[in-house]
């Protein structure tokens, strides 16, 4: 969609996501095959040390990486989870399933009562229903890598160049926590402390997993961060086959509300409320999302990836409601009101309490 943030377009109408999809049928891997074995080699302990980090939930990308890392380059990696708010039955059975197929595994647990305020802040604040998770799965991941002094940390996929946004460090391999907060964090990270500081039963400590190290703590381990999709082609269909195999992957047996696809973020209930945001915001759901990448590998048509689309975008988390408020600790009105303050207007329309596209999928549009 051409309001995603950060696409682009070229001259025959193709977005940033398939022109890289269009590349990497035809570079030359090789040479960045060589690069990551450089990395490797540099931060691979000789004492049978932990020699990087990955970021795991139990989920596909995750466990393909820490998986690749540790069988195919011999590296030992420790995986760090970071418990999200409302956790899912299977996302605990997957993560469990994870350990148990044999990797070593930190599972952090940040502050309650300071990642549900973030979270709640986010949401009114950013649109972003675990914007304090989001800020933990990076910051808490960095100050570990800083205390246990291992400077490698592998993140999967550059999402920025996968599925169209960013180009700018479709050539880097590696990356610093300035580009986290900007691009990742969409600049907020700052702010959103600052206005939890504000809080009189927050402490500084209280935020400690949710502060980055110094740059000078940073500096001394010489943390060093990257992408695996930077090394490889990325395939999250070819990730979830490895993981279900190797890793004890289990999907969801009824399928989900939002989209045809039932074994990915499968981790936390939040999800769905960040992917009906996603469409209110830009007139793209979840659906639409999993159907490009669909599309891009090859697997789907568009007139199929359309019909999918038609299907389950736009999906008003009904099941979910009474949770969310639960959580929130919001009345069905200030939860709406939030909803209708980043509904884009000139995309939607109110009906019987439930916003309405303009638009039809597949059809060009005009704001």
């Amino acid at each position: 969609m051409s309001t995603r943030p950060r696409i682009t377009f070229d001259e025959r109408g193709w977005c940033n996501a398939c022109q890289w999809m269009e590349e990497k049928k035809t570079m030359d891997w090789s040479s960045r095959q060589g690069e990551l074995e450089k990395v490797l080699e540099k931060y691979r302990s000789k004492d049978g040390s932990f020699d990087c980090i990955t970021t795991v939930s139990g989920g596909k990308d995750g466990s393909y990486v820490t998986y690749v890392l540790k069988h195919k380059y011999n590296m030992n990696p420790l995986a760090i989870t970071i418990r999200p708010a409302l956790a899912t039955g299977i996302g605990d059975q997957n993560l469990l399933n994870f350990i148990q197929s044999g990797y070593d595994h930190i599972h952090l647990s940040p502050n309650t009562k300071v990642l549900d305020r973030l979270n709640k802040y986010g949401f009114i604040e950013k649109g972003f229903p675990y914007y304090g998770w989001l800020i933990a799965i990076m910051s808490a991941v960095v100050k570990t890598a800083a205390k246990f002094k291992i400077p490698l940390m592998f993140y999967g996929e550059d999402g920025e160049v996968e599925y169209g946004g960013s180009t700018e460090s479709k050539n880097k391999a590696m990356y610093d926590v300035e580009y986290i907060k900007r691009v990742y964090l969409e600049g907020g990270h700052d702010k959103v402390l600052e206005r939890i500081r504000k809080d009189e039963d927050i402490s500084e400590a209280e935020l400690s997993f949710f502060k980055f190290p110094s740059d000078e703590e940073m500096a001394e381990v010489g943390l060093t961060y990257t992408h695996m999709s930077y090394f490889e082609p990325w395939d999250s269909y070819r990730n979830y086959v490895v993981a279900k195999e190797h890793c004890g992957l289990i999907e969801k047996e009824d399928g989900n509300q939002d989209t045809f696809t039932n074994f990915a973020q499968n981790d936390q209930a939040l999800y769905a409320l960040h992917a009906y945001m996603m469409y209110l915001k830009f007139g793209f759901g979840r659906a639409t999302q999993d159907a490009g990448i669909e599309i891009r590998r090859g697997s789907m048509t568009r007139d199929q990836a359309l019909n999918l689309v038609k299907m389950y975008d736009n999906a008003y988390p009904y099941d979910l409601i009474d949770v969310y408020l639960e959580y929130y600790k919001m009345t069905k009105e200030e939860f709406d009101a939030v909803l209708d303050s980043y509904a884009n207007k000139d995309l939607f329309e109110k009906v019987d309490g439930i916003w309405q596209p303009k638009f039809t999928v597949g059809e060009e549009f005009t704001i």
